[in-house]
């Protein structure tokens, strides 16, 4: 049914190709209801659920948009509704939202609140211009916007966005980092003895600063500004850079914490059947882009045992070459009467510039400052 649904509205209706799209493309009410009785219709097959309707919200913008990131449109519809089943990553976190994968790891799904569908939709003309205007941008890429409707007593809507997964990588990713600038609460509540490659760190368990070679942190440097300043435009706040690692070094393991290149002490952590397929298949192998794939060093930090938060620590000298794969995620978050009431609340408990419910322009300002000092330019290329 999924299939079916996908196949007739959201991949399979290929309209003239064109990047200039109409107003009335993008207006939230722009959206297709089909109906599912369970034994059928004209236009559906007979199924045994339960009676449902599917929405697909401004399916034209969206279509467009697939082709603006080169996604194949019979790839597309197999990742999706292919015969193997997605995969639900974990429990919702703070947003409550459900995180799915497809079984080839490329497109990941989430579930949205309706206020999330709201600023999406409102911002999506803006958002289509950036990614049309900057083809590295690193903001997330979404691919469809969708709503099941369940019929009967408790009319029970499901939405739904379907997005790129970050780390379908080339390369088993070893450590996973949340950063947003912020230093109140930004640590992970693990323990050092649990903390694994599925753990996501955060800004205050940083514990690299990242060297890229010139031209790409001046072209990283491009991309951030302009990614910040389109979000500042749309009043988001609240979002992350994240970033995953992968160390070249099979020998460097890593044990509560801290790096060992002893190959007697341990292996190389064992393929993650989730979030990466490592470094087993050859026909996965993609060119550098910024973000994606992307050789460079890490120079391990220690932080000084001070009372007052240390966002960045102390390089050490130590280098490690590693692949990184980064991106700018949740940024359907807006400056809203709650997250002001939560910044107005906080403010009077703890420094207001550690806190991550700051206004657009400080939150951009901060964020800017915080990623690059964490990603500097390598002095000495290779």
């Amino acid at each position: 049914l999924l299939s079916y649904s996908w196949n007739r509205h959201a991949v399979g209706k290929q309209g003239p190709i064109t990047l200039d799209l109409k107003s009335s493309a993008f207006d939230p009410k722009e959206k297709v209801w089909t109906r599912f009785p369970p034994e059928g219709s004209k236009y559906t097959p007979p199924h045994s659920s339960c009676d449902f309707r599917w929405k697909d919200y401004c399916p034209q913008v969206f279509r467009t948009l697939r082709r603006l990131f080169k996604v194949d449109a019979a790839d597309y519809m197999l990742s999706l509704c292919g015969d193997q089943a997605l995969r639900e990553l974990s429990s919702p976190g703070k947003s409550g939202s459900f995180f799915y994968l497809t079984s080839n790891d490329q497109y990941m799904i989430k579930t949205m609140k309706k206020a999330e569908v709201k600023i999406f939709l409102k911002m999506l003309r803006a958002y289509y211009n950036h990614v049309r205007s900057f083809e590295n941008t690193l903001v997330t890429k979404f691919f469809g916007l969708h709503c099941v409707k369940l019929a009967g007593a408790n009319q029970k809507k499901v939405r739904f966005v379907i997005m790129g997964n970050l780390f379908c990588s080339d390369h088993f990713i070893h450590r996973r980092f949340d950063l947003k600038g912020s230093s109140l609460g930004r640590t992970t509540d693990k323990p050092q003895t649990e903390i694994d490659e599925y753990t996501i760190l955060k800004d205050l368990d940083l514990n690299f600063i990242f060297r890229l070679q010139k031209h790409w942190y001046q072209e990283f440097q491009r991309q951030v500004d302009k990614d910040c300043d389109f979000l500042e435009q749309e009043n988001i706040m609240d979002y992350s850079l994240l970033v995953g690692v992968h160390f070249r070094d099979k020998r460097v393991i890593m044990t509560e914490g801290s790096f060992d290149s002893d190959s007697s002490r341990g292996s190389s952590p064992h393929l993650s059947p989730h979030l990466s397929r490592g470094d087993t298949d050859p026909n996965r192998l993609s060119k550098i882009k910024l973000g994606s794939n992307m050789p460079t060093k890490a120079e391990l930090t220690i932080r000084k045992s001070d009372c007052e938060p240390q966002l960045i620590g102390e390089p050490t000298g130590e280098l490690y070459d590693v692949i990184l794969y980064f991106g700018i995620i949740d940024i359907l978050q807006d400056y809203d009467i709650s997250k002001k009431l939560e910044h107005a609340y906080k403010s009077f408990q703890y420094d207001p510039t550690s806190i991550s419910a700051v206004d657009p322009k400080q939150y951009s300002r901060r964020f800017k400052d915080f990623v690059y000092k964490a990603f500097q330019e390598d002095k000495v290329d290779i």
